[in-house]
């Protein structure tokens, strides 16, 4: 009988985290999570910004793959606690790469759309990377960090939505907040473009780099992975709002930037070919999926 492969995941709480453990353990994976805040059930509560810990971490478990999904993803509280996250993003990023390095263990970073401007879409893994706010020039920082060990890869992702446990966990579900405040007036983006990616199908993608790597190890470097479909996040809700049967007619679109927040770029589109071309993956129609996400919440 064959041995079962070894993944950690760290970040296994969080929306992403939580698909991508999923989708090893029922591929056969044995699947090591970790969290911190939320450290619940069979996961394995560790501060992966403290170097003795991801060490005593990587010792035990001796992986074959790590899956480095934790982060502070928020662009807003990034720009408002840059110390704090890069903390999480970039030196606990180190952390795991030095680990891995000592036993040449392949390691995947999860990256964002928002180490472009968007003024160049759609984006290839080698157009040049320009960020426009602390978040994504953490983010990029953390690739830097992953990439300079050549045994690792960096999969970019956009916008993401999935299981959620609930409605703020992702800003695209988080738009039925707004949704439900009917009759009242709430404004909406309709400025910037957003490709909105169902974390199973991302986890699919990791799994498949991981085995593909486990076959040929020279298969290695950056890749992106997005949905399809081009949506501002004021037609999210208009779509949300017609698979749950809810009114949308107090939602006002807006056209101009948002003058508030960190400053993100109007269409980060990620060319997913390469994936594409290796037979990589699964696009999932956001009008079915978000209404499964959804459907829960919708009373």
């Amino acid at each position: 009988m064959a041995v079962s492969k070894c993944v950690i995941v760290t970040g296994a709480s969080g929306l992403l985290g939580r698909a991508v453990r999923k989708e090893f353990i029922d591929a056969g994976w044995t699947c090591v999570g970790t969290a911190f805040s939320r450290a619940t059930g069979d996961l394995v509560k560790v501060d992966i910004r403290e170097k003795a810990e991801v060490e005593d971490l990587i010792s035990k478990h001796k992986p074959d793959v790590v899956v480095h999904a934790a982060a502070e993803r928020r662009p807003d509280k990034v720009q408002n606690s840059p110390d704090e996250a890069e903390r999480l993003n970039v030196i606990a990023t180190q952390n795991i790469v030095n680990e891995c390095s000592k036993r040449n263990i392949f390691l995947i970073y999860i990256s964002t759309d928002y180490v472009f401007d968007g003024r160049s879409p759609p984006h290839k893994p080698d157009t040049p990377t320009n960020p426009l706010n602390a978040y994504g020039k953490l983010k990029l920082k953390g690739e830097e960090v992953v990439l300079q060990y050549r045994n690792s890869g960096v999969l970019r992702v956009p916008i993401l939505y999935g299981n959620i446990e609930y409605v703020g966990e992702s800003a695209v579900t988080t738009l039925l907040s707004g949704i439900r405040k009917h009759p009242e007036p709430v404004k909406m983006c309709n400025y910037q473009h957003r490709f909105p990616t169902f974390c199973p199908d991302v986890a699919l993608v990791l799994r498949q780099i991981a085995e593909q790597h486990s076959t040929d190890p020279v298969f290695t470097g950056t890749w992106h992975w997005s949905g399809e479909e081009c949506f501002t996040k004021y037609e999210m809700a208009l779509t949300i709002a017609e698979v749950l049967s809810l009114p949308s007619n107090h939602l006002i679109p807006l056209t101009e930037p948002p003058s508030d927040g960190a400053l993100r770029p109007k269409d980060s589109q990620l060319d997913a070919t390469v994936l594409k071309q290796l037979g990589f993956g699964r696009q999932s129609p956001f009008k079915a999926t978000i209404k499964g996400v959804l459907l829960p919440f919708a009373s």
